[in-house]
């Protein structure tokens, strides 16, 4: 059996070994274990809201084109142009919305069948143009255009506004 002074990890003459100094000055102290916990809890939320932010802005680009096309299929000229940013301000946007107010009234509920984004996956702010396919139960697929504005980026926010939106297209077609 070894001596107890050398089994508590000590020198001959008493002295911590250097090993065993090495391991006291490795450890933290608890209040810096707790400090570090915090921190790394901080981080953790903070990447977690903006990463939810940023997954989040794909929802919000199809709710206001689904405001959108319930507005059309209800043939709702003025709640159509509400959806629109700066569309009264344009002739030949009030005349499309108007036509197609007039062409795709449908009764019943919209469903958004796809959405194909040129402006998905932005970090900040961009101007493109979204397929969007929709149907009223009972009717043929509706697809058309609709050209999105994002601003903002990541940190701060992104925001979306529906600018145009085209007349019906071809169901295989492309904007």
């Amino acid at each position: 059996m070894p001596p107890r002074d050398l089994a508590e990890g000590a020198g001959a003459n008493g002295a911590p070994t250097i090993a065993e100094r090495r391991r006291r000055s490795r450890r933290l102290s608890r209040g810096t274990r707790i400090a570090l916990i915090a921190v790394g809890v901080v981080l953790f939320l903070a990447i977690s809201g903006v990463l939810a932010r940023y997954f989040s802005v794909e929802n919000v680009e199809r709710d206001h084109e689904w405001a959108l096309m319930q507005a059309e299929a209800r043939g709702d000229v003025q709640g159509m142009l509400a959806q629109l940013s700066g569309c009264r301000a344009s002739p030949s946007c009030t005349a499309t919305v108007r036509a197609n107010a007039a062409s795709l009234r449908r009764p019943g509920a919209v469903e958004i069948l796809s959405t194909q984004s040129t402006t998905n996956h932005s970090l900040s702010g961009s101007v493109g143009v979204t397929r969007v396919a929709w149907k009223v139960n009972g009717r043929y697929p509706v697809v058309q255009c609709v050209q999105v504005r994002r601003s903002g980026n990541i940190l701060t926010g992104i925001s979306i506004s529906l600018l145009r939106v085209g007349p019906r297209i071809g169901s295989t077609s492309d904007c």
